[in-house]
């Protein structure tokens, strides 16, 4: 039984019956941030109006900073080494580049349930039975979003963040969504004050000891997702 499982809050995020299955997106080219947040917002619009189903979009983009709508000037340490983007998103700094998985949800909680905090809870959820595929420990915060993996090796009290979350709603559909460390370089994140946190480190699966591939841990993600949040159909692959 892993982790998540174990939890005592319901995190079950299945659509009501009746719902298509949420479309599950898988891009292979590194997609510029400007021009994925145009195709989310679009899609968002759509799923409100009725015209598209759900979906999950994963991507990796070039390397790049982004600053949440809580954000501090001062967490931005190297304001020159890649671009920066101000986001609508929740959070604070965060990096993306090639090696992190990330994947926008564009989810329609009036389909499932309208308590935000419960769909945050059932992201990490998600996330921390992912890792558990890898008999890697993932962890939630109440006091920090995200999923951590304790690191004894480096301190009695030390952890690392493997994943971040931040979400956006509008009329109860959720736009942006999380970034899951596979193989991103973790030096790229000393341009910033990670999320706010300044004690304690970032880490990926390669950086554990888990050599894998981005096709081979989508495939988890979506067994994963499937269990929390209902069926998906795959998409043309970009």
């Amino acid at each position: 039984m892993s982790p998540a499982d174990r939890d005592e809050i319901s995190l079950s995020f299945l659509p009501k019956s009746g719902s298509d299955p949420v479309e599950w997106r898988i891009s292979d080219e590194l997609v510029d941030y400007e021009t994925a947040l145009a195709e989310m917002d679009d899609r968002v619009e759509r799923i409100i109006s009725g015209k598209a189903r759900e979906q999950v979009w994963l991507l990796e983009h070039p390397p790049l900073y982004t600053a949440g709508t809580r954000a501090e000037d001062t967490d931005l340490v190297a304001p020159d080494r890649f671009p920066v983007y101000k986001t609508k998103r929740g959070g604070q700094h965060t990096y993306h580049g090639p090696g992190q998985r990330v994947a926008y949800l564009m989810l329609d909680l009036k389909r499932r349930k309208q308590d935000v905090r419960a769909f945050v809870a059932a992201v990490e959820s998600w996330l921390i039975s992912s890792l558990w595929h890898y008999h890697i420990r993932g962890e939630r915060r109440e006091d920090r979003v995200g999923v951590w993996v304790q690191r004894p090796e480096k301190g009695a009290v030390t952890e690392d963040k493997i994943a971040a979350i931040g979400i956006r709603l509008r009329r109860w559909v959720t736009f942006h969504g999380i970034s899951f460390n596979v193989e991103p370089e973790l030096e790229h994140f000393s341009g910033i004050v990670p999320c706010g946190v300044t004690d304690h480190g970032v880490t990926s699966l390669v950086d554990l000891g888990i050599p894998v591939s981005m096709a081979e841990n989508d495939m988890i993600l979506r067994a994963e997702f499937e269990k929390v949040f209902g069926p998906v159909v795959s998409a043309d692959t970009d």
